[in-house]
């Protein structure tokens, strides 16, 4: 919709819309990216708030400056100061990791909420869309737009299973969670299994729900048979859940994995690594591969990637214990011990493509243009109502 288009009488305004995201260069950087490119294309004024380097001189990877703090500010010294210690006592000293952790990212929570309140308009916005809990924070601060937290993934649980919390500070971080989520104006979380989960293991009522599925933007055409057939894995290599030993194991146990993406894994797993690449590169595999940590979160989540995979019509490899494979279409199970007979079972074009037909449908039904269509509705709707629009009558007529 061009802007010729909006001024024209009688033709509903677009929008202001803000997002506030951690652009990373993998899975956290998809999402928000998408739901840009979906509003702007109907017709709304879209501003996006890259917080990944909030307290650092430069966002350039690799760069001086990315290693030193950007402000004298009290707030943006103690985050930088914050995040020294977290590098130092909690990423590779076990005891720091499973003790201080706690302290240190409810600090980063908090100290963002006070940077961002300051740095970020946010009152200049019809809607405010938060995708990471570091600084989820920001949505509490009073303002007058309307807030969406678009929740990852249930954050407590999350850090506990990944050995970054004891049982108390687990149980008291799920309860400060827990009033935070059902304090939020809207909540969706990544997947929406994970708001299931939620509901059943911190009590949620899902009262605030406005389920944002994760989606992909489906190939113009789905990937071809070949044998032997070629595994790709694509995707971040850094979070202890990726469970890199496994990756090392299949990959020894199957030579044609190739596994994409960065930091570069340690040379002594085995893991035949390619660097980074985009998404395009799929179109040369036959399998899409995930490998995770086994705990309750993971069982009843997704991966980011599985999207990426469907949208070329890969049949994706996924942990057997994995749930609710029902709404990933073009899964195939499989454990450690069989996985070299799970490839082979369809190493045949017939097999192959039955299978892959069926991804690639899935990946269809998964393009972002379905799965963002209820916040479509919420900027029709919701924010058309009287009081928000004389909020933002308000705010366009202040100096």
């Amino acid at each position: 919709m061009t802007p010729t288009t909006l001024d024209r009488p009688g033709v509903r305004q677009g929008k202001r819309v803000l997002i506030v995201a951690q652009l990373d260069g993998y899975a956290n950087s998809v999402k928000p990216l998408a739901i840009e490119r979906f509003l702007r294309e109907h017709g709304h004024d879209v501003h996006l708030a890259d917080t990944n380097c909030l307290a650092r001189a430069s966002s350039t990877a690799g760069s001086l400056g990315r290693m030193l703090p950007g402000s004298a500010r009290p707030a943006k010294l103690a985050l930088y100061a914050n995040d020294v210690v977290s590098k130092v006592l909690t990423r590779r000293w076990r005891l720091g990791r499973r003790h201080l952790s706690y302290y240190v990212l409810l600090t980063d929570h908090h100290l963002r909420r006070r940077i961002l309140k300051t740095d970020l308009a946010l009152d200049d916005f019809d809607l405010v869309i938060c995708e990471t809990p570091f600084d989820a924070g920001v949505l509490t601060t009073g303002t007058a737009a309307e807030t969406l937290y678009d929740c990852p993934n249930p954050w407590a649980d999350e850090v506990f299973y990944e050995g970054r919390l004891t049982a108390r500070q687990h149980r008291k971080f799920r309860r400060w969670e827990k009033d935070f989520l059902e304090g939020m104006e809207h909540l969706s979380f990544s997947w929406e299994t994970y708001g299931r989960y939620a509901q059943a293991h911190y009590g949620l009522s899902g009262d605030n729900f406005l389920q944002l599925n994760w989606g992909c933007t489906p190939a113009a055409e789905r990937v071809r048979f070949a044998s032997p057939p070629r595994v790709a894995y694509v995707g971040s290599l850094s979070g202890q859940f990726i469970n890199l030993p496994l990756l090392g194991r299949l990959s020894r146990l199957y030579p044609h994995i190739d596994v994409y993406g960065g930091p570069p894994p340690n040379p002594s797993l085995g893991i035949r690594y390619r660097g980074y690449a985009s998404p395009e590169v799929l179109s040369e595999y036959q399998f899409g591969l995930i490998t995770c940590t086994r705990d309750p979160i993971r069982e009843e989540g997704f991966s980011a990637k599985h999207l990426h995979y469907l949208a070329y019509g890969l049949p994706v490899l996924v942990p057997a214990w994995r749930r609710h494979l029902d709404l990933l279409r073009g899964s195939v199970p499989y454990t450690e011990e069989n996985f070299t007979t799970v490839v082979d079972s369809l190493n045949d074009a017939a097999g192959w493509n039955a299978v892959s037909h069926e991804s690639y449908e899935q990946g269809r039904r998964l393009d972002w243009n379905r799965t963002l269509e209820p916040l479509r509705r919420l900027l029709d709707e919701s924010l058309g109502r009287p009081e928000r629009e004389a909020a933002a009558a308000v705010r366009s007529e202040s100096p």
